[in-house]
C-alpha cells in the first residue's frame, strides 16, 4: 500500500489559469489581481486604524483619511517599481542584460518584497515631508497592514506555480508544472501564512490592544523582525533561484542574506521606540 506522502506525491498542480480573465487581447492575471486587493484591502483597515484617535500617541492622529486617500497612489507605485528594480537587481540582472524587455514583464512574476520594502519607505518618506506629518507614525500604519499585501502576493505566487520549494514527501506536497516530476514543499502557502496571516494577526493585536502606535517605530520594527525571522525560517524549505542557487553549502540562500539585516534593523527600530518612549 502508498504511504499518504507518496500519494500525494503523484497528484498534480491544481489547475488554475495564470490568467484571470481576457477580454479580446487584454489579459488580466491573477498576480496583478492579488496586488491590487492587498493594496486595496490594506488602505481599508489602515483608514480604519487613523480613525481611532484612542491608539495613537497623544490620543489624536495626526494621519487622517484623505492622507490615506492621497497616499495610496504613491504606495502602489513604491510597491510596483520598487519590487520590480529590486527583483532585478537582486536576482535577475543577468537575464536582463540579455533581454531588457525582460524588465517591463511583471505579469510573468518577478517581484522582490526587499525592493518593495525600499520603495514604499522612500514614498513614505517624500510623502511624509510633503504633507508635514510625522514619517514613524506613517511608517507604522503601512507597516501595520502590509501584511495583507504580502498574504495576497504569496497566493498569486502558488497560482503562477512560481517559487516552490524543495524536494519533500510531506502529505502535502505539490507537484507543480514548472518544478519536474517531483514533489515539492508549497513554500508559497507558507509564507501566505507566516509573512500575511500570522504577522497581521500580531500587528492588529499590539496596535488595538497594546497601545503600540502610542510609541512610534514600534510597530515598524515588530513587522521588519517578524518578515525578516518568517523568511529566514521559510527559505529552509523554499528552492533558491536556480540562476543563484545556494551561496553557502547546502543552506544559505540569498533571501536569508537579505532578511538578516532586516531583523537587525527591526530590533533597531524597537529599541529606538521605547526609548524615545520612556523619555517622552
Amino acid at each position: 500500500m502508498q504511504s499518504a506522502a507518496n500519494l500525494f506525491a503523484i497528484l498534480p498542480f491544481p489547475s488554475i489559469d495564470p490568467v484571470a480573465l481576457s477580454i479580446g487581447p487584454l489579459s488580466i492575471h491573477w498576480y496583478g489581481i492579488a496586488y491590487v486587493v492587498g493594496i486595496m484591502l490594506g488602505w481599508l483597515v489602515a483608514r480604519d486604524m487613523a480613525s481611532r484617535d484612542r491608539l495613537w500617541h497623544g490620543s489624536q492622529s495626526q494621519i487622517t483619511r484623505a492622507h490615506l486617500d492621497d497616499f495610496l497612489v504613491w504606495a502602489a507605485i513604491g510597491i510596483v517599481l520598487g519590487g520590480r528594480v529590486g527583483y532585478i537587481l537582486f536576482y535577475d540582472m543577468a537575464a536582463i542584460a540579455a533581454n531588457p524587455l525582460r524588465a517591463i514583464e511583471i505579469w510573468n512574476g518577478g517581484m522582490s518584497f526587499h525592493g518593495g520594502l525600499i520603495g514604499t519607505t522612500i514614498a513614505m518618506i517624500l510623502f511624509a515631508r510633503r504633507n508635514g506629518i510625522p514619517v514613524w507614525s506613517l511608517f507604522d500604519i503601512i507597516a501595520s497592514v502590509a501584511p495583507v499585501g504580502l498574504f495576497f502576493g504569496r497566493i498569486a505566487n502558488f497560482i503562477n506555480g512560481e517559487l516552490w520549494g524543495r524536494i519533500t514527501d510531506v502529505p502535502w506536497a505539490v507537484v507543480f508544472p514548472t518544478g519536474g516530476p517531483f514533489a515539492r514543499h508549497p513554500s508559497q502557502i507558507y509564507e501566505a501564512l507566516l509573512e500575511g496571516l500570522l504577522t497581521l494577526l500580531v500587528l492588529q493585536i499590539l496596535a488595538r490592544r497594546f497601545d503600540a502606535l502610542k510609541a512610534p517605530g514600534r510597530i515598524t520594527g515588530v513587522f521588519i523582525i517578524l518578515y525578516g525571522c518568517s523568511r529566514i525560517a521559510v527559505e529552509f524549505f523554499r528552492e533558491p533561484d536556480a540562476h543563484i542557487g545556494y551561496l553557502v553549502g547546502n543552506w544559505l540562500t540569498m533571501g536569508m542574506v537579505l532578511s538578516l539585516p532586516m531583523v537587525l534593523l527591526g530590533l533597531w527600530a524597537v529599541w529606538r521606540a521605547n526609548r524615545a518612549a520612556a523619555l517622552a
